[in-house]
C-alpha cells in the first residue's frame, strides 16, 4: 500500500492534475486551502493596522481650530467644529470621525464619476450632512453665506459626482404595425342552365322495351 502511495505521488508531475490520484489532489487542495487562511490572517492584521493609523493620521480636530484659510475655513472650520463638539461621548476620537467623512466625501466623488448608483447615494447624503453641519455650527452673523457657499460648493462638485444623471423621464414608444389586409376578389361564375351532355356517364334513361 505504501508502495502504491509513493508511485502515485513519483508520477504525479508526470501526470498532471488531470491525471494524478485522487488523494494527491485532496491534499494539494487542502493544502491551498490552508495556505490562503493564514495569508488572509496576516494581510487582515497589515490592513488593520494600517487603516488605524490612516484614520489617525489627521491632527486632532478642536472646536475653534483654524486649520484652513481663504473660502474653504468658511466651510471647512464650522464642520470640524460640529464634529468636535458632537464626538466626545463616541468611542473613537474626534479626528477619527472627520478622517471617517473625508473618505465618505472621497468615496462618493470618485465612484460617483464612475457611475455607481450607492456611491452617488453616499455623496448626496454626505453633501446634505456636511450643509447641516455648516448651518449649525457656522456663527450666527455668517452663518447664511457659509450655508450659501457651503451648497455652491457641492453643486458644483456634483458636477462630477452626477457625471451622466439625467432626470429626464424616460419615454418609450411602442410602435405597431398592423399586417396588410389582403382582399382576394375570386371571379363568379355565371350559372347557366344544366345540358345533357352534362349529366354523369353512369345514369342511363330507361328504355321501353
Amino acid at each position: 500500500m505504501l508502495h502504491e502511495r509513493w508511485e502515485d505521488l513519483r508520477q504525479a508531475p508526470q501526470l498532471g492534475w488531470h491525471g494524478m490520484a485522487n488523494w494527491v489532489k485532496a491534499a494539494l487542495a487542502l493544502a491551498g486551502i490552508c495556505a490562503v487562511i493564514i495569508l488572509l490572517n496576516g494581510a487582515t492584521d497589515v490592513l488593520a493596522d494600517a487603516l488605524h493609523r490612516l484614520l489617525t493620521a489627521v491632527p486632532r480636530v478642536q472646536v475653534g481650530a483654524d486649520t484652513s484659510s481663504g473660502v474653504l475655513a468658511v466651510i471647512d472650520q464650522p464642520i470640524r467644529s460640529y464634529i468636535a463638539a458632537h464626538s466626545t461621548s463616541l468611542a473613537i476620537s474626534g479626528s477619527t470621525v472627520y478622517t471617517v467623512w473625508q473618505l465618505a466625501g472621497l468615496f462618493g466623488l470618485i465612484g460617483g464619476f464612475s457611475g455607481n448608483t450607492g456611491a452617488r447615494f453616499t455623496w448626496t447624503a454626505w453633501g446634505a450632512a456636511s450643509i447641516a453641519m455648516v448651518w449649525s455650527a457656522a456663527p450666527a452673523d455668517g452663518r447664511t453665506i457659509a450655508t450659501g457657499l457651503a451648497a455652491l460648493a457641492w453643486t458644483a462638485s456634483s458636477v462630477l459626482a452626477l457625471h451622466g444623471l439625467s432626470l429626464r423621464p424616460a419615454f418609450f414608444t411602442h410602435i405597431h404595425n398592423a399586417a396588410p389586409q389582403i382582399d382576394l376578389h375570386l371571379p363568379q361564375q355565371s350559372a347557366r342552365p344544366a345540358s345533357p351532355d352534362d349529366a354523369p356517364d353512369n345514369v342511363h334513361p330507361l328504355q321501353k322495351r
